[in-house]
């Protein structure tokens, strides 16, 4: 047995014994749901308290220095078990791993081991009212220098989370236009002068909420990464954010699919039937692409895209299944009125294409009025 099967086993073990005692949290995917806050940070100080927690990320940093495979075996058992493997992506997949590239040491130090025990929450601040996954056009602005800091102000939208963290990872102009005169802050959510407002969906629920800084006085070393360098920083992010489903996303996408399988044998209509041939096929394309593409360029952006048509697909497909129940609040309904933010999340369905027929394809740019 290798030391990688000896961590599978400690791994599989914990997690069981975790969930008989009713100390693990659910699964919930990249958006940590509201109701779901405390226990979640209930099970990720547990983890930590245990070593199971950011377990490639240096002892010093609230990890075990252990490597990124250990990390990728922790995944997939808490995808076996329909646990959560974190507190919530945004903050130990898109900020830790960005100020494990981009901080400093007093960065790494004073924020990451809050992270990894769950003390702190982290949000998103990337999109704006006109700035969504054409982030290079933001208005949000940073004026200072990391020597005397920064005032923000701008407003931004789409922030789950937004109510109940206490760091953000924030883009913000400090030069001239496009992606060059952006920088990357990691915002303390308590300074004065920023005021956070839910976003109702027709779910009922509010997950996302929009976030306005009113003259915020951010100080120099909240900066993460060189002044107007934050996009190439913001890329790195929005790559992990992509391609955070690896084996773990396979094994969920297989149980997905047995479920649409079954589905099928009891649906006795040609027409459901068919429509469920076709979303189970898509589901089958986009396991073989995932195994096949080891991650080359464009891979993330085609599973995002696939991976959303599906779940838009599927949740249609359960509402009409369930006849007059559909019309009715719960259950696939809630599924239903979910699925089309998925599209947008992590940049639109429309955004993947285009990074698909750009950058792997080789297709003309898009046109742009500003070219």
């Amino acid at each position: 047995m290798t030391e990688l099967d000896r961590f599978r086993a400690d791994a599989a073990a914990f997690i069981a014994s975790s969930v008989a005692d009713g100390l693990a949290c659910r699964a919930f995917g990249a958006i940590l749901p509201p109701d779901l806050h405390d226990r979640a940070r209930g099970w990720q100080r547990y983890m930590a308290e245990h070593g199971f927690a950011a377990l490639h990320w240096p002892e010093d940093c609230g990890g075990r220095g252990l490597s990124r495979a250990h990390t990728g075996v922790w995944a997939e058992e808490c995808a076996r078990a329909e646990v959560s493997p974190y507190l919530n992506l945004q903050g130990i997949v898109l900020a830790g791993e960005a100020i494990l590239r981009s901080g400093t040491d007093e960065q790494k130090t004073s924020l990451l081991p809050g992270t990894a025990s769950g003390a702190i929450l982290w949000c998103q601040l990337f999109s704006e009212p006109e700035a969504g996954s054409d982030l290079a056009s933001l208005r949000t602005t940073a004026v200072g220098t990391p020597e005397e800091g920064f005032v923000v102000t701008g407003q931004k939208t789409w922030c789950s989370n937004g109510q109940l963290a206490e760091m953000g990872i924030l883009m913000a102009r400090t030069g001239g236009p496009g992606h060059r005169g952006i920088s990357f802050f990691l915002l303390d959510m308590g300074l004065p002068g920023i005021e956070v407002r839910p976003l109702r969906q027709m779910t009922g629920d509010a997950e996302f909420t929009e976030v306005f800084l009113d003259s915020v006085e951010v100080p120099g070393d909240a900066l993460l990464g060189p002044l107007d360098g934050g996009w190439g920083v913001a890329m790195g992010v929005l790559g992990d954010e992509r391609g955070s489903s690896d084996a773990s996303g396979l094994i969920s996408l297989d149980r997905r699919l047995a479920r649409l399988a079954r589905l099928a044998e009891s649906s006795g209509g040609g027409v459901e039937r068919d429509r469920l041939a076709s979303v189970l096929a898509s589901g089958h394309a986009l396991r073989s692409m995932l195994v096949a593409s080891g991650g080359g360029p464009g891979a993330g952006s085609a599973a995002k895209l696939l991976r959303t048509e599906l779940e838009f697909g599927a949740a249609g497909l359960a509402v009409d299944l369930s006849g007059p129940a559909g019309m009715l609040a719960g259950g696939p309904t809630d599924g239903f009125l979910y699925s089309p933010g998925m599209k947008i999340a992590g940049g639109s369905s429309e955004i993947q294409r285009n990074i698909i027929g750009e950058r792997v394809l080789g297709l003309p740019r898009e046109p742009k009025p500003d070219r």
